[in-house]
C-alpha cells in the first residue's frame, strides 16, 4: 500500500526539521541488513543523539532544500538512510563507523559537514572530531599552560635562592 501525500508531506517537514539543527548528515547503503540489525542501529544511535531514518531519496531530497545539507541531493540514490548528527559533528560518524565494523552490509556513501559534501571513505576523519566535553577540556588545558608556566617560572627564583641559602650555609658548617 503507497504512503499517502499527507504522511509524505509529514516526513519531508519531519526531516527538514531535523536537518535544519544538525550539526553533519551522512548517507548510508544498507542493503542486506536484516530489520533486527536496523532496529540495533537505531537504539545505538538514539542513545548517541543521532537522527536515523530511511526516506525515500525524492523525500529527502525535498527535506534537504534549503538547509547546509543541500549538498547532498545528487548523491542521493540507490537505497540509503539518512544520519542526522545532533550532538556534536562527528556523533552520527562514529555510530555508522562502529556498527559498520560488525556489519559489512551497512557503506557509508558520503558525508555533509558546512555544506560541503565528502566521499564516504572520509569518515574517520569525522568520527575522530571530539566532542564538545572534549573540544572544551582540550581548549582549557591549551589555556591553562602558560599560566601555569609562568606562574612555575616565578615559583623557581624564590626556591632557587632557598637552596643556594641552603647550600652555602651546608658549606661553613
Amino acid at each position: 500500500m503507497g504512503v499517502s501525500l499527507e504522511q509524505k508531506k509529514r516526513v519531508v517537514q519531519e526531516v527538514a526539521e531535523v536537518a535544519s539543527g544538525a550539526h553533519s548528515a551522512l548517507a548510508a547503503e544498507y542493503r542486506g541488513l536484516t530489520a533486527g540489525e536496523m532496529d540495533n542501529l537505531r537504539v545505538q544511535a538514539r542513545e548517541a543523539g543521532v537522527y536515523v531514518r530511511v526516506v525515500k531519496n525524492s523525500l529527502a531530497k525535498r527535506a534537504v532544500e534549503g538547509t547546509e545539507f543541500e549538498c547532498m541531493s545528487e548523491g542521493l540514490q540507490g537505497p540509503l538512510l539518512l544520519a542526522f548528527s545532533q550532538e556534536d559533528p562527528g556523533s552520527a560518524a562514529r555510530v555508522l563507523k562502529g556498527f559498520s565494523k560488525e556489519h559489512e552490509q551497512l557503506v557509508v556513501k558520503m558525508l555533509a559537514v558546512g555544506g560541503e559534501t565528502y566521499p564516504g571513505s572520509e569518515i574517520d576523519r569525522l568520527a575522530s572530531l571530539p566532542t564538545y566535553e572534549e573540544a572544551l577540556s582540550l581548549l582549557m588545558a591549551t589555556m591553562r599552560a602558560p599560566v601555569q608556566k609562568f606562574a612555575t617560572t616565578l615559583n623557581e627564583v624564590p626556591s632557587k635562592l632557598v637552596r643556594t641559602v641552603a647550600a652555602v650555609r651546608d658549606a661553613k658548617q
